[in-house]
């Protein structure tokens, strides 16, 4: 039977990104990923699902050879945010206040997940199952890891990347606190007849936040949350029909669009109830989900991912100590992550007048709290 240092089950973007972490610290990896991501090629529709990734995510991929790869296909770099209910109180970021070029980046998954990839290549002590999928885990001494081909092997340690339903976090045994928000999330892509590619922004509503994120070429991706229902009824349209649902419910500033994809998927909070047990670890989605009202989860499991590369560096055996300190570098700054987007999807959801008064002041103050509003565009860009 094969016997290897680190099993990482998900190679999707957090999954890949560890994997490659622990090839460079010299440990012999394997990797357990059901689908190979397409490939890239210029003239191909731009994919749904799209992440704001942070500076700090792209030192992070830096460091691990991935992000080359990833901005020579493409990328759409933000140096504005907005925020608002009522237009006359906005909040407003720009990247000439923290002294940065940008403020991060629009890109797709796929991508960021196919630089990744790419890497793969250059660990010998990397190995890759794909179509392939995990059929049970054996916890013991050294978990025995059984694949639905039928292959077996061990490992010492055991990484759930395999995202919010995780299997491995259920066959360790790891329960979760979790709850439904009751709303679905709807993404459009659209063309947009604005140039409007250096600036992302959120205006809240009482059935939730309407979002707009810059994409490559005069095209964009709508973020819409509202109940199951009408995110159903939107999902039935034809592009011509959610094109004027758009129109009408969109700010003024978005301009004319044409619809080119959508699609949509419930919203619901987890969190793990434990980041560890005997020779298995949590990151990414399989440790928790937040809200994606700022596009933050992917930022966190990147951090997920540099907190345990850190921990494990230089350490012969990946003991419950070392797990022990991934878990306590990570969970607070998840936990404090995931109660501030509830913070305002709450605040914002309530009709009641004299909150919505507070609020739109608020956000109006903010507007001029200089360094305050600075270290909050920190934190909101999950940087240290």
């Amino acid at each position: 039977m094969s016997k290897y240092d680190v099993a990482v089950i998900g190679g999707g973007m957090v999954g890949a990104a560890v994997a490659i972490g622990f090839a460079k610290q010299g440990r012999s990896v394997l990797v357990v990923e059901g689908k190979e991501p397409e490939a890239f090629t210029p003239e191909q529709p731009m994919d749904i699902r799209v992440s704001a990734i942070s500076e700090h995510s792209v030192e992070i991929l830096e460091s691990l050879g991935a992000w080359q790869a990833i901005s020579d296909m493409r990328v759409c770099p933000y140096r504005r945010l907005e925020t608002w209910e009522h237009p006359d109180c906005r909040t407003r970021f720009h990247s000439d206040e923290l002294n940065m070029e940008r403020l991060g980046y629009i890109v797709e998954n796929r991508l960021i997940q196919l630089g990744l990839w790419a890497e793969f290549e250059k660990y010998p002590n990397l190995t890759l199952r794909c179509p392939e999928t995990l059929q049970h885990i054996e916890f013991s001494a050294a978990p025995q890891v059984t694949l639905s081909s039928g292959e077996c092997f061990t490992a010492d340690l055991v990484v759930g990347a395999d995202g919010a339903n995780s299997k491995v976090r259920a066959l360790a045994g790891i329960g979760i606190t979790a709850w439904d928000y009751r709303q679905h999330c709807m993404l459009i892509n659209v063309e947009t007849e604005l140039p409007q590619q250096d600036i992302t922004w959120q205006q809240f509503n009482p059935t939730g936040p309407r979002s707009f994120l810059p994409l490559c070429g005069h095209q964009g991706s709508l973020v819409w949350y509202d109940s199951p229902k009408r995110i159903k009824q939107l999902c039935g349209m034809s592009t011509e029909q959610l094109r004027q649902e758009v129109l009408s419910h969109f700010p003024a500033e978005l301009g004319d669009v044409k619809v080119l994809q959508f699609g949509s998927f419930p919203l619901t909070r987890r969190h793990a109830q434990s980041y560890y047990k005997p020779g298995c670890v949590l990151v990414g989605d399989s440790a928790h989900t937040i809200n994606p009202l700022a596009g933050q989860g992917v930022n966190l499991g990147f951090k997920d991912v540099e907190a345990l590369l850190e921990v494990t560096e230089g350490q012969q055996t990946l003991s419950m100590d070392v797990l022990k300190q991934y878990e306590r570098k990570r969970r607070p700054d998840n936990l404090l992550m995931q109660s501030g987007m509830d913070f305002f999807y709450k605040s914002f959801s309530n009709e009641l007048a004299p909150l919505k008064f507070v609020r739109n002041a608020a956000l109006k103050v903010a507007e001029k709290s200089g360094p305050i509003k600075a270290q909050v565009l920190k934190y909101a860009l999950g940087l240290k």
